[in-house]
């Protein structure tokens, strides 16, 4: 796609690869640039399965959805929701409960602009532009305060964004801190949906991948082990099957599952606030 594509909103900078664009790469979509798509092939290069990490995540994304809806929840906010593609929070959650609510959360314009192009004529669905390191603006904002009730039980999303927050001693940085800010605010009964990188497993991979998005993407990647993505569960109850592999939680057929889940390289899981 051209970068003068009048779209693009002001002051993006399409010269640097931005993860939200790349994974709009390997989704098949048409929201990206040259230099995404450069990323995103390099990555390709030592993880070949790397597009097919994409299109799991956003089978597993569905899947808890699903689940969620399944359990009485009907109100959801998914930050770091990215560019909309299909199967998206609102799409799968609706199909269940039609007035399900939902806000998208996200720091880049460009996820932000195409989100309210097709958001637009859906009253009880809205993306707000804010980012993740100020919660209390994502829990303030007057969409957020529209849709989402915080005295009944919320779906919170955080898939595949806390793997580019480094740790950090200052509360405002830091990834388990900004954690339970929003966990504190929800409902007993409230869903945490979790994504994470891990170098577990296949740890030479995740490195050159992590090289890759070090020197391309403008999030560096944060890998994490097993048990310190489980620490993002204080607070929470982690449902069957626990923290696995993306193809592993709650397969539609068992026969979905690859002989070789570790190579998706991403811990995933849900917990349930008691």
């Amino acid at each position: 796609m051209s970068d003068e594509s009048s779209w693009v909103p002001a002051g993006v900078d399409t010269k640097k690869a931005n993860i939200a664009r790349v994974y709009d790469y390997w989704l098949g979509g048409t929201h990206n640039f040259l230099a995404d798509q450069d990323a995103a092939r390099a990555i390709a290069a030592v993880a070949p399965n790397a597009p097919l990490v994409g299109l799991a995540n956003r089978a597993f994304l569905a899947r808890a959805v699903r689940f969620l809806a399944a359990n009485g929840v009907s109100q959801f906010l998914d930050i770091g929701s990215g560019i909309p593609t299909q199967g998206n929070v609102h799409e799968v959650a609706q199909q269940a409960n039609p007035q399900a609510r939902v806000v998208y959360v996200d720091i880049d314009p460009v996820a932000v602009a195409h989100s309210k192009a097709i958001l637009n004529g859906n009253p009880n669905a809205a993306v707000i532009e804010a980012d993740l390191h100020d919660p209390a603006k994502i829990l303030e904002h007057e969409q957020t305060r529209r849709l989402i009730d915080f005295s009944q039980p919320v779906g919170l999303l955080l898939v595949a964004i806390l793997h580019f927050f480094p740790d950090s001693d200052n509360p405002t940085d830091n990834p388990y801190e900004i954690v339970a800010t929003l966990r504190d605010q929800l409902a007993p009964g409230s869903f945490l949906v979790f994504c994470h990188g891990t170098d577990d497993e296949i740890p030479e991979t995740a490195r050159a991948v992590k090289e890759i998005y070090d020197r391309s993407v403008a999030n560096p990647l944060i890998l994490r082990s097993g048990t310190q993505i489980l620490r993002f569960f204080d607070g929470f109850d982690v449902v069957d099957p626990g923290l696995v592999f993306i193809p592993q939680w709650r397969p539609d057929d068992p026969a979905d599952v690859p002989p070789d889940p570790q190579t998706y390289g991403n811990l995933v899981g849900v917990g349930r606030k008691p």
